[in-house]
């Protein structure tokens, strides 16, 4: 009898592992399935996730490497189309795909990935007319982010140069396409807003291909823009294009062209202003001489000036007019204060001694000419002045009678 074969769990699953990946089949595969139980493992950037169809689930797994050259962030419920691998984990025996690519089915990554960028700095307010900042109308200096080599410059230049060749056209060169575009872009914006003054800047490209406009929907720059001090004018590709960065400038432009134009103001209407104006001066200046002409000669025929006599004569009636209500005025206060006079007088007069002492009164002062009003301050054998209405009287004190006053 053979003697019986056991294996060990692990070189179960070891050998299972073997037979999966030795399969041309399940080695490199492509599989069609809704996304679910998504988790975006942060901290090593590996993402986990099921995918599921009417009958069946399988669990899949993409690496950070692989990961991060998504252009989207997968969703729950998201249907998709991915390729990789089919082998197991040898720990617990369960099979799963190893992603090496994926892509939303029926719809494009790139496109997917501006809807959900789109979608998530537009609830962040980026989008905000109320963060929108006004273009100058007239400005002096315009800092251009764009590459030096494409036609957005020359474009730019010629309609500058025809529309208010008094602008200055600052350019800060740039990449505008690839990977390395975006950082080099938002430099040029931090560029015009802290070294270089300018009244407003244009950024853009000219037309392309989504891929290769790309690199206007970038978050980070999207950041730049929306910080940016300075007014912003978006001209990426033609009038049908549209990037994240024609969300979040100050204004968007179809073509440079058109931004260079929306920039700038045209010299010619420029012109017809200044000219249109200057007739209106002109007609007010005329009228208002016309005014005064008129004005000069009605003073001219007026009497005044033919006869001097007319103006001596009215002001001498000023003066009389003038004199008789000083009269009056005067008159007036006059009998006032006389009346007052007489009023106080009369108050004056109640009050005067020499009217009491004519009624037989008098007024008794002591040697050092103090008032005596009582008894208790003179003794006797004292000398008293007496004052009487036609003279004095000198008295000496004999005998002092004190009036008691009845309880």
């Amino acid at each position: 009898m053979a003697e019986k074969i056991i294996f060990s769990v692990t070189q179960i699953n070891e050998y299972i592992k073997d037979l999966l990946e030795k399969d041309e089949l399940l080695y490199t595969v492509s599989i069609r399935g809704e996304i679910s139980n998504f988790t975006n493992h942060y901290k090593t950037g590996h993402f986990y996730f099921s995918l599921k169809d009417e009958g069946g689930v399988i669990r899949a797994v993409m690496f950070k490497g692989y990961a991060s050259k998504l252009q989207f962030v997968p969703e729950n419920g998201m249907k998709v189309v991915l390729t990789g691998k089919v082998s197991s984990y040898v720990k617990d025996g369960s099979y799963q795909v190893y992603a090496f690519t994926m892509e939303p089915d029926g719809i494009g990554s790139l496109y997917l990935a501006f809807e959900q960028l789109k979608k998530k700095l537009e609830a962040k307010g980026y989008f905000s007319p109320q963060y929108k900042k006004p273009i100058p109308r007239y400005p002096s200096v315009v800092g251009i982010v764009t590459s030096p080599t494409g036609a957005a410059i020359r474009d730019m230049i010629n309609v500058s140069t025809r529309r208010f060749p008094l602008a200055k056209l600052v350019l800060f060169p740039c990449l505008v396409q690839g990977d390395g575009a975006p950082p080099q872009i938002a430099s040029g914006i931090k560029f015009f807003n802290e070294r270089y003054p300018v009244d407003v800047i244009i950024i853009g490209r000219g037309g392309g291909s989504l891929e290769e406009l790309w690199a206007f929907n970038d978050e980070r720059l999207a950041e730049v823009i929306f910080q940016s001090r300075v007014p912003i004018i978006s001209a990426v590709g033609h009038e049908t294009d549209f990037s994240i960065s024609d969300f979040v400038s100050d204004l968007r432009a179809p073509t440079p062209s058109a931004a260079a134009e929306l920039a700038l103001p045209d010299q010619n209407d420029l012109k017809r202003q200044l000219a249109n104006v200057g007739a209106r001066l002109v007609l007010l200046a005329n009228k208002r001489i016309e005014s005064y002409a008129q004005r000069l000669e009605s003073l001219k025929n007026s009497r005044t000036l033919k006869d001097l006599n007319t103006v001596i004569d009215d002001r001498r009636m000023d003066v009389l007019r003038l004199e008789q209500a000083l009269d009056s005025s005067m008159e007036k206060l006059l009998q006032t204060k006389e009346l007052l006079l007489k009023i106080n007088a009369g108050k004056l007069g109640a009050l005067d001694p020499l009217k009491i002492m004519s009624r037989g009164y008098a007024a008794a002062f002591d040697e050092e000419g103090n008032v005596v009003s009582s008894v208790e301050t003179i003794s006797e054998g004292d000398t008293l002045n007496l004052q009487l209405k036609d003279g004095k009287v000198i008295a000496d004190v004999k005998e002092i009678r004190r009036e008691t006053k009845n309880a």
